[in-house]
């Protein structure tokens, strides 16, 4: 979020490619700024244990707006596979900031953000990664000779590569959403992206470390592959979830059998 935020305040736009503010739109450099400023210092802030809650707090209303702007593309022109790329794509940093609200907001209970914390707030966030997920692998697969050219020369087998990725990544947003080892699933798709961004734009980056298209694409190839590791670090495994179950137990029973503990 950083980096983006950085590459914002530099050029005065929005990230290429991803515009989600049309042209027209009045004092559209300034709208851009600020998404830079939010993003720089919403960033910096998660490094902070003391601004943690604060940045999540502020991140997570700008990735909804985010997602938002996305949505007339998807009334305009449904058919289009790219346009649900987009809009996949911003899906799984949203999940990733939701992910982040339900633990650090510390909303107050009765607030009308409470559903969006918590145990709730992680299970929403965990099915918007796995439906965000299907999307991105289907690009693979519709725009196979696109994805292709972008595997590195030395892995051979560009185009095998591309559709693997593609299947793998639909299995993943699959094993999300339907509970098939979901923390696994979701770690891999994480894994996947944290590939993409290393082996495909870290050395676009360095073969033209002055382009701003490579540094976008790496810093938001990231973005996305923290926010799908964030999601899968909070997904319970069967084990911590059948703990937790015997603890609540334990502490009823005590609470029940011992009337100075009642009391």
């Amino acid at each position: 979020m950083i980096g983006l935020g950085i590459l914002a305040l530099i050029y005065g736009d929005f990230a290429v490619v991803w515009q989600p503010v049309a042209p027209w739109v009045p004092a559209r450099t300034a709208l851009a700024y600020a998404s830079g400023l939010i993003m720089l210092l919403g960033g910096a802030g998660l490094l902070f244990t003391a601004t943690a809650t604060w940045s999540v707090r502020i991140l997570f209303p700008y990735l909804i707006l985010w997602t938002l702007l996305k949505v007339p593309a998807l009334v305009v022109a449904p058919k289009i596979e790219a346009v649900w790329l987009g809009i996949g794509e911003i899906g799984i940093l949203l999940a990733g900031g939701w992910t982040l609200f339900a633990v650090l907001a510390q909303i107050r209970e009765g607030s009308f953000l409470a559903f969006a914390t918590g145990e709730r707030g992680i299970r929403i966030a965990r099915i918007l990664l796995g439906v965000s997920v299907l999307p991105i692998g289907l690009a693979h697969i519709v725009y196979v000779k696109e994805t292709a050219a972008l595997v590195p020369a030395w892995l051979h087998f560009q185009t095998f590569w591309a559709y693997l990725t593609g299947f793998g990544q639909i299995a993943c947003g699959i094993g999300v959403l339907f509970s098939i080892y979901p923390r696994v699933a979701a770690a891999a798709q994480a894994g996947m992206i944290s590939l993409f961004a290393l082996l495909v734009w870290g050395p676009a980056v360095l073969a033209t470390p002055k382009a701003r298209f490579p540094w976008t694409a790496f810093f938001i190839s990231w973005a996305i592959a923290a926010a799908a590791w964030v999601v899968a670090s909070n997904i319970a495994t069967n084990a911590s979830t059948k703990q937790k179950g015997v603890i609540a137990n334990s502490r009823a029973h005590v609470s029940t059998s011992n009337p100075v503990h009642k009391s």
